[in-house]
């Protein structure tokens, strides 16, 4: 029996303490001059509403933000780019050699290798972008839902 009230503790505290964003939780209020919960739920809730319109982040669309795009199709410019470069060079060396074909074939293919691994750097990089955006657009929302509550009369931590 003691297991079960366990997880249900758990249960309440996961639902009463909803995630904004990836693993960064919401800044925590607490009442400091004897507000009822039913009072501080309705200050939470008029926080959050002036938080999102005076600072444009609306937490919910933040987290439900699509990841930037990834996948074969991603980089096929670069991979391009670098087949094109690296058939230019081989060529140029292969003619040196005797074989400008030949050359221009591994220099295609080196080429195709270094555009691929310049896409992969590209993508990690947005996406690395991307989440620093998001992190951004979340501690300003969080820092005007603290003041809101700070000026309703409640500890923010």
């Amino acid at each position: 029996m003691k297991k079960v009230t366990k997880y249900l503790v758990v249960a309440a505290l996961s639902v009463a303490l909803p995630l904004e964003g990836i693993g960064q939780a919401r800044p925590i209020a607490y009442p400091a001059k004897g507000q009822s919960a039913q009072k501080q739920q309705q200050d939470e809730g008029a926080c959050y509403s002036w938080a999102k319109s005076n600072t444009g982040v609306d937490p919910t669309a933040v987290a439900n933000a699509p990841p930037p795009p990834s996948g074969p199709a991603v980089g096929g410019g670069e991979r391009l780019g670098g087949a094109a470069r690296g058939a230019a060079g081989g060529a140029v060396i292969g003619a040196i050699a005797g074989d400008a074909g030949k050359g221009a074939a591994i220099g295609a293919a080196t080429g195709t290798v270094v555009g691929g691994s310049r896409a992969r750097q590209n993508r990690r990089a947005q996406a690395a972008q991307s989440q620093a955006n998001t992190q951004g657009a979340m501690d300003t929302f969080n820092r005007a839902w603290a003041a809101c509550m700070q000026g309703r009369g409640y500890t923010v931590h």
